[in-house]
């Protein structure tokens, strides 16, 4: 297995490859948060311009000479790649700087092994980390290539090493997505459970280090691991949100806190997830949580989206919550706390707050309540079409309901 732990002198140097992508950060700051997220120490950085990468080593031989002079110039302990490598470019990568060489999917996979806490999140990253190892074993073991044979061995006569470990790896695989599906049932269960108890569904989605978990402690009073750091919490937590209104009448609706999204998530770690990512397919509305603080907001909104296809939430309503108002110069400052913001041609309700000093956070919970009444008005219309409820204008309190006859 990958030790998850870095060592504690580990100096990192960082390189970032332009492949003319929008989405290329020149500056390599995402990368350099998520080495020091790892527990690496990111000593310098390098980019290039490349139209397409080099199939050997990804940045062709005279830019890995640099790199290789600018590790040994900075005292670099491994280089850190912001795009995914295959095998082969890793190894190459290995055996001509003479340094351990790790990319963006890696580094992702090793946090996730360091975060994760509860009995489903290990799972998960065991599982996508499998995955991962599955199709790099030849650069992790040099005594892949050798036969091993003969009686009292595991194996057939002259069955590789490699053989053998790539077999008993996919057994792993096998018996992990096995546990996963489990896991799985457990909470299509729980999820069963609340839609009988008439449960309005809600879940915070967002880009990682947005403050989805800093949101959910001011919304429900929990004490969930919030941090200033990539994926702080990883693991998904569910509590119950009271929402009282003006006129008296309050509802609980259950609200989750989910792991947060990142540009190019490993397709693994979305496989691995799925389990946990589906409490916000599943959920009826998503809180998608902007950090509006962040210039690069509207990729990182972008990324949210993509991946929120990918696990089948595209079509779940959304109601944007930009966070992290009180971290907005005064130039950047709302006008409105409450507007539309559009998506994909169609606009989408937006609420401007600030979950660490709680400003605007009554009126997110207002629009909460509204959401839920009106989710519950369309379950009973589905349920029983003749318990029809009809829109009572209320100046004071927005929307109140009614029912006929």
């Amino acid at each position: 297995m990958i030790d998850s732990t870095p060592p504690a002198t580990a100096n990192a140097l960082l390189v970032g490859v332009d492949l003319g992508l929008p989405h290329f950060d020149a500056e390599l700051e995402e990368l350099a948060q998520l080495a020091s997220t790892a527990g690496l120490t990111p000593v310098a950085r390098l980019t290039c311009k490349r139209q397409a990468p080099d199939p050997a080593l990804f940045v062709g031989s005279g830019k890995a000479d640099e790199i290789k002079a600018k590790a040994a110039e900075v005292q670099a302990t491994e280089v850190l790649f912001d795009q995914s490598l295959s095998p082969a470019q890793q190894r190459n990568l290995e055996r001509h700087l003479g340094l351990p060489v790790n990319d963006r999917t890696l580094l992702i996979l090793e946090i996730f092994a360091q975060r994760a806490r509860s009995h489903e999140g290990k799972l998960q990253v065991e599982l996508a980390r499998l995955q991962y190892l599955s199709t790099r074993l030849v650069r992790r073991w040099s005594h892949l290539e050798r036969q091993r044979g003969g009686i009292g061995t595991r194996g057939g006569p002259g069955e590789t090493q490699i053989e053998l470990d790539r077999r008993m790896i996919g057994e792993a695989i096998k018996r992990t997505r096995e546990r996963l599906e489990k896991v799985k049932r457990q909470r299509s269960t729980q999820r069963r459970q609340r839609h009988r108890r008439d449960n309005f569904g809600i879940s915070l989605v967002g880009y990682t280090n947005a403050g989805k978990s800093t949101l959910f402690n001011a919304l429900v009073k929990a004490r969930t691991y919030a941090a200033d750091q990539l994926f702080a919490t990883l693991d998904t937590t569910t509590r119950q949100l009271y929402l009282g209104d003006k006129e008296g009448r309050g509802r609980s609706v259950s609200l989750s806190d989910t792991v947060g999204f990142i540009r190019d998530l490993p397709h693994t770690l979305v496989d691995a997830f799925e389990a946990t990512l589906q409490e916000a397919a599943q959920a009826d509305l998503l809180l998608h949580v902007v950090d509006a603080a962040n210039p690069d907001f509207p990729e990182q909104m972008a990324q949210v989206q993509a991946v929120l296809a990918d696990i089948g939430a595209a079509d779940v309503p959304q109601l944007l919550v930009f966070n992290k108002m009180d971290a907005l110069p005064a130039d950047r400052l709302p006008q409105r706390l409450q507007d539309d913001y559009e998506i994909d041609g169609r606009p989408v309700p937006r609420i401007f707050v600030s979950a660490a000093n709680g400003a605007g956070l009554s009126a997110l919970r207002e629009a909460l309540s509204q959401r839920a009444l009106a989710g519950v008005a369309a379950y009973d219309l589905e349920e029983d079409p003749q318990n029809v409820m009809e829109p009572v204008d209320s100046a004071d309190s927005g929307p109140t309901f009614r029912h006929n006859g």
